[in-house]
């Protein structure tokens, strides 16, 4: 469904970087030395792992709204909300350091989408688990809503590129 970074345009990983920076900081109002610091991130690990960056950059704000030192109730830390202790051994380092956390995000997004063939499917089970998506009934929903507010984040971004 999505071909690496088409929906940035061609060209090098800086200068998709910098018009990806552009759509965060208008779409998003995140501020620019954010923006610039972790687009070339998205970038790269979109590119790595065959996701939109778009989704990922979507993904970040429903998950942490840039935030780098977010850290959920369920203990869930950084800008793509990665629980530790799941993904420690596919997942070493620092989950605050943005490049470890990014790239982990979006590995596991992407191992998801492998496994269900279906991006709004991936997104659920990011949100709430493959177990908790397949076997409990609210979890699931949950999934779902989450799904449709990533979209929606992910719309509004590429209305700004």
């Amino acid at each position: 469904m999505f071909v690496g970074c088409s929906s940035l345009g061609g060209g090098s990983v800086q200068k998709r970087a910098a018009k990806l920076s552009t759509g965060i900081q208008k779409a998003y109002s995140v501020h620019p030395d954010t923006a610039n610091r972790v687009s070339p991130l998205i970038v790269q690990s979109a590119q790595q792992f065959d996701v939109d960056p778009l989704l990922m950059a979507a993904l970040i704000r429903q998950e942490s709204s840039y935030r780098n030192y977010a850290v959920s109730p369920a203990g869930a830390v950084g800008l793509t909300q990665i629980i530790p202790r799941y993904w420690q051994q596919s997942c070493p380092g620092d989950l605050f350091q943005e490049n470890i956390n990014i790239h982990c995000g979006t590995y596991i997004l992407s191992k998801y989408n492998q496994s269900t063939g279906s991006w709004k499917k991936a997104l659920a089970y990011y949100n709430v688990g493959p177990t908790g998506y397949n076997t409990n009934r609210k979890m699931k929903k949950q999934g779902k809503r989450y799904a449709k507010q990533v979209k929606e984040h992910q719309k509004i971004l590429k209305s700004y590129l």
